[in-house]
């Protein structure tokens, strides 16, 4: 597996006073560095290095988010008032509960 094709992200910290690389699919490792590219670069490094590690020793690999399937379902449970409110609304607009809740994540 070759790491360039996991999720990651590269964020300023004002805590470590440096550029912040995470990758999604491997939650447990970070890169800091003063450069972003660099930061990019250095998560990017120590993924490849995990997964060499992992398949060197037979171990499973994590999937890269961007390579699975998604059914565009999932469900969430929220409290009753909630979703009670939610029900008033899409009444209101005339729409589906899933309508108004789909408008509200992509607003988000």
């Amino acid at each position: 597996m070759d790491a360039k094709f996991y999720t990651y992200r590269v964020f300023w910290s004002e805590e470590d006073e440096e550029f912040v690389g995470l990758c999604a699919e491997f939650p447990g490792m970070s890169w800091l560095d003063q450069d972003p590219q660099a930061t990019f670069a250095g998560i990017l490094a120590l993924v490849q290095e995990c997964i060499d590690d992992l398949a060197a020793h037979q171990e499973p690999i994590p999937s890269p988010l961007t390579q699975k399937q998604y059914s565009g379902r999932f469900m969430v449970r929220i409290p009753p008032e909630q979703h009670r409110e939610l029900a008033i609304q899409a009444a209101e607009q005339g729409i589906s509960l899933n309508r108004l809740a789909s408008r509200k994540l992509i607003a988000d």
